[in-house]
């Protein structure tokens, strides 16, 4: 109904809010509508369904993170830029849990392709162009990276690190020192025994 001012925007926003809230396993059209105190029937012509509005949170959260990234690691290289983005995702996390749950979620290949997911992938690349890393080990450090990150995002968010000293900011930092190590003295590639 006009009278709130429905938009696939404001559901959006007003999705990814709930998800901060609630959980982004939580977030449905029905929640939302709750949220709005409209009928479900009402936001079907703005989403398509729960999926389509989670697909859309998950974008919402893909953007936001890149531009955070972006405007983080402008001038910086090296340790200083591997820092900074580590830092950005363990910030949003923080900031947005359930946003940072979106951003994970799995997209199709062509919405995937069309995402800000790829910006990501850029930056790092990036960022890693000052490792003097090529392919394919640029590849597998992306990936290093995105498993560091995410992992010790979540375990720290589940409370996995709550009950032991040290602080978790200094391992976080310690982990980022040897993450600047590694990449540094990255190792080469195993030669094939057959010849």
């Amino acid at each position: 109904m006009a009278r709130v001012g429905l938009t696939p925007e404001r559901l959006t926003q007003a999705g990814a809010e709930l998800a901060d809230e609630v959980g982004f396993d939580q977030v449905t059209v029905s929640a939302l509508a709750r949220r709005f105190d409209v009928k479900v029937a009402s936001l079907y012509s703005h989403v398509k369904n729960s999926q389509d509005l989670r697909t859309r949170i998950a974008l919402l959260a893909l953007t936001e993170l890149a531009d955070r990234a972006a405007d983080a690691l402008a001038g910086r290289s090296g340790k200083e830029a591997l820092a900074a983005l580590a830092n950005v995702y363990r910030d949003y996390a923080r900031e947005h849990p359930g946003r940072y749950a979106a951003a994970q979620l799995r997209l199709d290949p062509q919405t995937a392709a069309a995402s800000a997911g790829v910006r990501h992938a850029q930056m790092t690349r990036a960022l890693l162009r000052g490792y003097d890393l090529t392919e394919p080990d640029q590849t597998h450090a992306v990936r290093l990276l995105g498993s560091v990150f995410h992992g010790y995002v979540s375990l720290e968010m589940g409370g996995g690190f709550s009950h032991s000293a040290p602080d978790t900011d200094d391992t976080w930092t310690r982990i980022l020192d040897a993450l600047d190590t590694l990449l540094r003295n990255w190792p080469a590639p195993p030669t094939d025994p057959r010849g």
